[in-house]
């Protein structure tokens, strides 16, 4: 059977009207085709106020590899945020690279082939509603950027369409905005001054500038529909709940986006059936108040459906598999469970069992940086090369794991491994960031079919904020303990940190092992700190630490039990230790490591001890004793050797 086609899909919060609209039409396509689905998104808008936050989501555009995919689609248009092309000229620039076949969805974008968008049926629909329905003659026109593709488009079809009807459309009511709130705004503000004469309909290029002329037009004292008729574009969740439901109309991206599944097929499959995407045109027109017309029930309680909060549901499997229900995820108490955790361990596995509350799945993955627990290294831009899979959920042949003691490390250039798994039937690979603010810590994957992209909601959205808090939390708790237990100037453990460690290494002692242990203590540290300073004293206490480390053995204790003495314990075959060839290999490795230092004023030297203990009535604390007196017998001996 020959390998199935992957196609890329790149685009911006996939939960959003416009997201969902795009994956209809690609989605549909590919399940005719029999393609995977590889979509990589930011979770919310670029430009969300919290800026370091919506840095941390764009970093999942620095994951794909475009030569691991048989074609790339891009979602120009949310990825053109406020005309900032930053973001999709670094995605132009990497497919460049590879050589993937790869188009635009709508907006060109240099010499990117691009699929135009056919919204020009729905456009004069809206216009052809004001003029033939409501009898308005005088209409103003208020669309996008005025150097914005699209803008310019919608605002020239708009007047085409009116002009065909005999009607004319001033130069003042020929209003540029930015496809958001506060242009409808200042619309209504400008229409109440007198700056700009009442028209008998706004029609707005997006439904974000209606409403917003609808609540300030109001606000003001003007009444919709009786002074003015309103109607957007893009039937969005607002339009349908807001207080005078908006007469608005869906855009045509689900059939842009079939199209642009059909032209890669064209590339990838020459000669290959074309299969065509249909959707009526009306179907896709919603009335509502702001025209004058009843609003369009059916659709308005659809919409309500997928945004309630919490229901008092009998929550059974068959809801659980449909869950599109944010009060279920709310109600679980999933950050207080996450947050309970008291080690990376228990934070993995809990964040492994509440998967339940993102059904439906065929597999969820977790990967994160090898390093993810160190905030010393943290990064912001970019992935690591290599990559750690902590959990896989699955309900496909339940190959289940969430234990660190379990994940595969692999090369991050592959971005997940299991996506090029062969099954029998396409399905939809989801990647998402995984951060907190704008540090990275990974990304999530979650396996769908192809016919559940709807299903991509807000709960998921806000699942993964949970997880990302909770992996925080359990870094910040992970250094406080390792702080705790270790020297923070050596790096080696503190005394805490050697008896916690101690119990489990006598743990490993039989009738063939001996217990050792080893005090080092640094000679003439007072010296050093009066004649030279303390911060040449913390270089020596540092030099005696990294030689102590060097003669460690594996599985040994190495610590800093305070100022300048350290400790070693470990375990050795009964009769091997040998306490000479340990103490030369410590004062050798001491003056190895203090050469590479010559141009100090003075010499490092520490003085050691070593003692041996086994048998039943082992105790820890008088081998320790006796090798503090060893220590202290050399120490008394090199003293007399320098007089």
């Amino acid at each position: 059977m020959a390998k199935r086609k992957t196609i890329c899909f790149v685009t911006v919060a996939p939960d959003s009207i416009h997201s969902q609209r795009i994956s209809r039409g690609i989605f549909t396509q590919c399940e005719k085709y029999g393609y995977n689905i590889a979509l990589f998104a930011s979770m919310i808008n670029p430009e969300f106020y919290y800026k370091d936050y919506a840095h941390g989501e764009c970093n999942i555009y620095e994951l794909p590899s475009f030569d691991g995919f048989d074609g790339v689609i891009l979602d120009t248009v949310s990825l053109m945020y406020s005309n900032n092309f930053d973001l999709v000229d670094g995605l132009y620039k990497k497919i460049k690279q590879t050589g993937t076949p790869a188009v635009s969805i709508s907006v060109p974008y240099k010499d990117m082939p691009a699929i135009q968008n056919s919204n020009e049926l729905m456009l004069r629909e809206l216009c052809r509603h004001a003029i033939e329905v409501h009898g308005c003659k005088e209409i103003c026109l208020l669309t996008g950027q005025k150097d914005n593709y699209e803008a310019q488009q919608r605002l020239a079809t708009f007047i085409d369409e009116i002009e065909k009807h005999g009607l004319t459309v001033k130069e003042e009511h020929r209003i540029y905005g930015n496809f958001w709130y506060e242009s409808g705004n200042q619309l209504a503000r400008d229409i109440i001054d007198g700056r700009i004469s009442k028209p008998d309909a706004v029609i707005a290029a997006s439904d974000h500038m209606a409403l917003g002329f609808i609540e300030e037009y109001t606000k003001l004292g003007g009444k919709v529909p009786e002074d003015i008729c309103v109607l957007g574009f893009e039937a969005t969740v607002e339009a349908a709940l807001d207080e005078i439901t908006l007469t608005t109309i869906e855009s045509n991206f689900a059939r842009c986006a079939a199209d642009a599944v059909d032209y890669i097929r064209s590339i990838i499959e020459p000669g290959a059936e074309i299969k065509p995407f249909e959707r009526s045109l009306d179907k896709m027109m919603h009335t509502g108040d702001s025209c004058g017309c009843h609003a369009d029930v059916k659709h308005t309680m659809k919409t309500l459906h997928s945004l309630i909060y919490y229901t008092g549901r009998n929550y059974t499997e068959d809801v659980f598999n449909d869950n599109i229900d944010i009060g279920l995820l709310m109600e679980t108490y999933i950050p207080e469970q996450l947050a309970a955790a008291e080690t990376p361990e228990e934070c993995i596995d809990g964040i492994s069992k509440a998967t339940y509350i993102i059904m439906p799945f065929e597999r969820f993955f977790l990967c994160l940086r090898d390093d993810w627990l160190n905030s010393d290294s943290d990064i912001t831009e970019g992935y690591p090369d290599k990559m750690r899979r902590i959990i896989m959920r699955s309900n496909i042949d339940g190959n289940n794991y969430s234990k660190i003691s379990e994940s595969v490390l692999f090369d991050t250039h592959d971005m997940l491994p299991q996506m090029y798994d062969e099954f029998d039937v396409p399905y939809a690979y989801y990647f998402a960031a995984v951060h907190f603010s704008d540090k990275t810590l990974g990304y999530a994957v979650l396996q769908r079919k192809l016919s559940d992209y709807s299903k991509y909601n807000l709960v998921y959205r806000n699942w993964l904020r949970f997880v990302n808090t909770a992996l925080e939390m359990t870094r910040t708790k992970n250094r406080f303990m390792l702080l705790s237990i270790h020297d923070k100037m050596t790096g080696l453990l503190n005394r805490r940190g050697m008896y916690e460690q101690l119990d489990e290494l006598t743990k490993k002692l039989d009738d063939s092992s001996e217990l050792i242990a080893v005090v080092i203590d640094m000679d003439g540290l007072k010296y050093i700190n009066d004649t030279f300073g303390h911060t040449e004293g913390d270089y020596g206490i540092k030099l005696v630490g990294e030689a102590a480390l060097a003669v460690t053995e594996q599985g040994d204790i190495c610590a800093r039990a305070g100022g300048d003495e350290f400790y070693i314990a470990g375990i050795r075959p009964k009769g091997s230790f040998n306490s000479s060839k340990l103490t030369e290999l410590f004062c050798d490795k001491l003056s190895e490591l203090g050469k590479a230092h010559d141009n100090k004023p003075f010499l490092v030297s520490a003085s050691i001890g070593c003692a041996v203990g086994s048998g039943d009535d082992i105790d820890f604390e008088t081998i320790l004793a006796e090798a503090d007196e060893n220590m202290y017998r050399f120490k008394m001996a090199r003293k007399k050797q320098r007089r």
